[in-house]
């Protein structure tokens, strides 16, 4: 059977490292890249694998990640987060495709764990990762932290869920948020040259809250799905202010913004009633109700 090596990043995940690889000690290899943590992440790391290394932590995370992937010796790589979990049916489902040799990589669905709930829309699932290549196969670009291996050849496709405890609280989220997400968000958005105007003060968190809320059904994730889709709501406003703060505070505004974003809740009202009748439509097991809300939409826009 051909070998895999597991291999992480970490950096302060004491509370984490356990529990993710002791669902991988069936692995060839699990190699840990440590950026210099002051917790006990390395000292646990090594009860489970002699090759543990510590150095710095880079700004762009993922420049430790790759740097474990550069010394995987195994046939296959498995890269997995502090905070992920393989599950049994995984690992057998993983152990099997890796006698392919038609396919380089595999997208794997991951199942978040948000807030103590498992969050099955709001675009959170299937959230397919590209997490098991061929060595040598793929690699990480490090400029974006949202980014994903670049893969060289053909991928498939996993059934079984890699679990991931995603965010635990809200300080967790909101931390991460403004640190990582948000600054990286914005350095992306300027290096592009596009410019912002005022009214995205309003349009970049209406879009994303519209778009997490009904295109991706957050609302059949309850409260979890409200709140997620207004903490998306509220990073794309904190990246507008970011990117504004770093354009130094120019005003593309006039001095009176009354009229004009009296002009843009009058838009924003009509493309929420749309998609309010949009879902309400979609939802409807009647004929005649969906018949209804589609004519009521029509007549809205």
């Amino acid at each position: 059977m051909p070998k895999i090596s597991v291999i992480l990043a970490t950096f302060n995940e004491e509370k984490n490292i356990a529990a993710c690889l002791k669902t991988v000690t069936w692995a060839d290899e699990i190699i840990v890249v440590d950026g210099s943590s002051t917790d006990k992440t390395v000292a646990i790391a090594k009860k489970f694998t002699p090759n543990v290394l510590v150095r710095e932590n880079p700004l762009m995370f993922h420049k430790n990640k790759q740097l474990a992937i550069n010394k995987a010796g195994g046939d296959w790589i498995l890269y997995l987060d502090a905070d992920e979990r393989v599950s049994p049916k995984l690992k057998l489902e993983i152990q099997k495709v890796i006698q392919n040799n038609d396919i380089n990589g595999y997208w794997i669905p991951r199942k978040n764990i948000i807030f103590g709930q498992w969050i099955r829309h709001t675009g959170w699932y299937p959230d397919y990762k590209l997490r098991l290549f061929k060595n040598g196969k793929a690699y990480l670009p490090c400029k974006s932290v949202h980014e994903e291996p670049e893969l060289d050849g053909k991928a498939g496709y996993l059934n079984n869920n890699l679990i991931h405890y995603n965010y635990q609280n809200i300080h967790q989220f909101v931390r991460k948020l403004n640190n990582l997400y948000t600054q990286n968000d914005r350095d992306v958005f300027l290096s592009s040259g596009k410019k912002i105007y005022w009214q995205d003060a309003l349009r970049f968190p209406v879009s994303d809250f519209l778009k997490r809320y009904f295109l991706e059904e957050g609302y059949k994730d309850g409260l979890h799905g409200l709140n997620l889709s207004l903490f998306q709501a509220f990073m794309a406003f904190t990246t507008f202010a970011k990117i504004w703060e770093k354009e130094g505070f120019a005003s593309s505004a006039p001095a009176n913004t009354l009229s004009g974003v009296a002009g843009e809740f009058k838009r924003i009202g009509k493309e929420f009633n749309y998609w309010l009748l949009t879902a309400k439509m979609n939802n409807s097991r009647s004929i005649i109700r969906k018949g209804y809300f589609r004519l009521l939409r029509k007549l809205s826009r």
